[in-house]
């Protein structure tokens, strides 16, 4: 996303484009393809060759190192289920994940696919569609945290602590506190797909006001929250107050109950993760 190259590579085939273009004939066959559609036609119809290698490159590197998490996920799997060393519940946490690793790929493709289409009555920059800019980074999230999940429970052992009311508060808590961040980074990616950061740049107020005019600017009134980019920035620090307000009650609740000291780390260093990214 840093370097706007995600619709230089205009096709998807699994095997066949993991060899890069070698001859200059090559590359202007592929530099062809990319003139086809939108993004050169409008953004960058005065872009030379060398600079599409290195946007093209880019998008290269992305899509080939999806292909090695893939094979970090799927090599080591079936060695281990030959080898008889996953128990039954684990064989299904590992075909979850493969199956994660390969819809994410999926998901990628679809889009990209967005960024691609002709839109005949729109002068916009062509972007990809920030409804599927989310999905992505949404099932980015679920596998990251899944794996992450797997991982931790088979190297390290669960505490057994007494089923205590705050306990159980504390657990639920922590999970609401869960899906809010998750709720946050998504709105985050309707905040990128729609470039809607760039809309109103002072803190805490927007522009002069705390509530912008333009915040139901559009109708139906729901159609704000995913496409109005006043809104959606709005929605977006909304939500990243509210998380960091909510971090901020989990750790000073945690602080009351007596938890083993991993947790106490952990806790800590949520809060400390959180401050930074605010």
């Amino acid at each position: 996303r840093l370097t706007e190259s995600g619709l230089s590579m205009v096709d998807w085939h699994l095997v066949k484009e993991m060899k890069p273009p070698r001859t200059q004939r090559e590359w202007e066959a592929e530099f062809q393809k990319y003139q086809q559609f939108p993004e050169f036609k409008i953004l960058n119809h005065d872009m030379t060759l060398t600079e599409f290698k290195f946007i093209w490159y880019m998008e290269y590197s992305h899509r080939m190192w999806g292909r090695l998490v893939g094979l970090a996920y799927i090599v080591p799997a079936v060695y281990f289920w030959k080898k008889g060393w996953l128990s039954r519940p684990m064989k299904g946490c590992v075909l979850a994940l493969c199956g994660l690793v390969c819809f994410q790929g999926l998901l990628g493709w679809y889009m990209v696919k967005s960024g691609l289409e002709e839109k005949p009555d729109s002068y916009d920059i062509p972007r990809v569609s920030q409804y599927r800019l989310a999905a992505h980074l949404g099932s980015a999230l679920v596998l990251y945290s899944a794996s992450l999940w797997t991982g931790l429970s088979l190297l390290l052992p669960q505490h057994k602590l007494p089923e205590t009311r705050q306990l159980l508060r504390l657990r639920q808590f922590a999970h609401g506190t869960t899906a809010l961040i998750f709720l946050t980074a998504l709105s985050g990616a309707f905040v990128a797909g729609l470039d809607a950061g760039l809309v109103y740049n002072s803190f805490p107020k927007m522009g002069e006001r705390w509530i912008p005019e333009d915040l139901l600017a559009f109708s139906p009134v729901l159609k704000n929250i995913f496409e109005n980019p006043t809104t959606v920035q709005f929605d977006h620090r909304v939500l990243g107050i509210t998380s960091i307000t909510a971090i901020t009650a989990l750790y000073l609740f945690s602080r009351k109950i007596p938890l083993p000291r991993r947790t106490r780390i952990a806790v800590t260093s949520l809060l400390a993760v959180a401050g930074l990214q605010v």
